[in-house]
């Protein structure tokens, strides 16, 4: 069930990172993962043909909301859609990113069935 689309994975966690991958992986997408913000910028320029980023809010060097703002002034990724999974569950950041762009926050621990479903949604695989 290979999709053939690319998804950006980025998060200073390594755990974290594996667990995405190996969900998106499992569900038939290509996964680029990133280390941090600053990683992430150059694994989506470097990637264009993405079809969608998953990110982490709290990273170093970037987090997740300064790379959001980034890429929305720099091209290519600007139109990339961007969900954001986090422990975050602040009703200020979830507006903070939904205003730099972001199409949808998901809250560490998350549910393989939801990320895979939110993804399929935001990339048109459903």
């Amino acid at each position: 069930m290979a999709t053939g689309k690319k998804i950006v994975v980025v998060d200073d966690s390594r755990t974290a990172r594996q667990q995405v991958s190996n969900t998106l992986v499992a569900a038939g997408y290509e996964v680029i993962e990133a280390v941090d913000g600053n990683d992430g910028l150059l694994k989506i320029m470097s990637n264009a043909d993405a079809s969608l980023v998953v990110c982490d809010v709290n990273m170093p060097n970037l987090n997740g909301l300064e790379m959001l703002k980034a890429l929305k002034t720099d091209q290519p990724g600007a139109r990339m859609p961007i969900i954001m999974l986090t422990t975050e569950a602040q009703p200020a950041l979830l507006q903070q990113a939904k205003q730099a762009g972001a199409k949808g926050w998901i809250v560490k621990p998350f549910k393989p069935e939801m990320l895979v479903a939110a993804v399929r949604k935001l990339v048109g695989d459903s």
